[in-house]
């Protein structure tokens, strides 16, 4: 039985993207396989997830301003009734390709993340989609319920604290499986311009950290101006919001749209 979760808290993902992403696994996967959203809502979610409530955990997940850390809830020796190996999937991330090697992958007693292209210098996985046993990751959950703050303060990113402290070490999957949709889709500055999202052949799964979601890859554009054409981003250089940084920042930040996302990212 292969076991598909993810995790869902408060009200910025929510129903539709459970729903998509189950059926993106549906559509990507040989059953038998199992699905579960833990989750504190379990309100318009189709019947065909096993919805869960959120893992407890007995102390504050802290706030800071970079790092995201609910994941933490996922560590403990216990993870509902699931038991064996459970691969975990971002809501906001698209399924591409069969699911199936990434079940099969390496050592099925180790912890498998996704490769880091944002952290070249530095071997650290990415926990937007990895694999790990349930109980594995239980003494590390231990050392962040010690003192949570200081653990996320140090290691700003979980995904750097998961690589640093997996029991028994990581591996990491192939290359191209996991995509990183900035660092590896999209092409270089200025050929973003003009060249759309490429996507590789053997790739399973796209990721998006840093903010840039979806919606921006099917609709082109770039946050907050979903939509742009090419000569929409240029005439809107005078009124760039603040946040965008320089002129230099703000001119590499688009895209055209991806055809290929808007065919996978449905329910």
């Amino acid at each position: 039985m292969k076991q598909v979760i993810c995790i869902n808290w408060g009200t910025k993902y929510g129903p539709p993207f459970i729903n998509r992403l189950y059926a993106m696994v549906a559509r990507n996967i040989t059953p038998p396989f199992r699905f579960t959203c833990f989750t504190d809502n379990f309100a318009g979610i189709r019947p065909e997830v096993d919805c869960q409530p959120l893992p407890e955990i007995p102390v504050e997940i802290p706030k800071t301003k970079r790092g995201i850390w609910p994941k933490a809830r996922l560590w403990g020796p216990k993870l509902g009734d699931l038991t064996g190996n459970v691969l975990f999937l971002d809501l906001d991330l698209i399924v591409t390709g069969s699911l199936d090697d990434l079940f099969s992958y390496g050592d099925p007693d180790q912890v498998i993340l996704s490769r880091n292209p944002a952290k070249p210098f530095e071997r650290i996985g990415q926990t937007s989609c990895f694999r790990f046993p349930v109980g594995k990751l239980a003494p590390m959950q231990e050392i962040f319920i010690a003192n949570p703050l200081q653990v996320a303060t140090e290691y700003v990113w979980e995904q750097r604290f998961v690589t640093r402290n997996a029991p028994g070490g990581i591996d990491l999957f192939p290359r191209d499986w996991v995509q990183h949709f900035r660092y590896q889709c999209l092409p270089t500055f200025p050929l973003n311009w003009v060249m759309a999202p490429r996507l590789k052949r053997d790739t399973r799964v796209v990721i998006f950290p840093g903010g840039v979601y979806p919606e921006v890859a099917i609709r082109g554009g770039w946050v907050g101006r979903e939509g742009f054409t090419l000569a929409d981003h240029l005439r809107n250089i005078p009124n760039r919001p603040e946040k965008e940084g320089s002129l230099w920042r703000y001119l590499r930040h688009f895209t055209k749209p991806a055809a290929w996302a808007a065919e996978a990212w449905r329910e």
